[in-house]
């Protein structure tokens, strides 16, 4: 069981997850949707494609792009088309 917790909230919890680089990433349909607001911020990186990112609101704290995505990866990277990943404090178990 994976979860992603940050102040005190659990953002997202699955038992199926994919690693890459480091990073796990969550399926969409395992997140708190109620703390994630869409964010205007985009990165690109080379071999997966244009990230987009979500603020994350716990209470009345705001963790600005502190989850990201891809929603059209590249070929080699469509295995977390739509998978979430956090930084910026969110702490990851597993």
């Amino acid at each position: 069981m994976a979860k992603a917790i940050w102040n005190g909230a659990v953002l997202a919890e699955t038992d199926t997850f994919e690693k890459v680089e480091g990073n796990i990433y969550f399926p969409q349909d395992s997140i708190n949707q109620e703390y994630f607001i869409h964010s205007d911020t985009h990165t690109t990186c080379y071999w997966k494609g244009e990230a987009s990112y979500y603020d994350i609101q716990v209470d009345e704290k705001l963790n600005k792009d502190a989850a990201w995505y891809y929603p059209n990866p590249k070929a080699k990277a469509e295995n977390i088309k739509d998978y979430i990943a956090f930084w910026k404090g969110v702490e990851i178990t597993k």
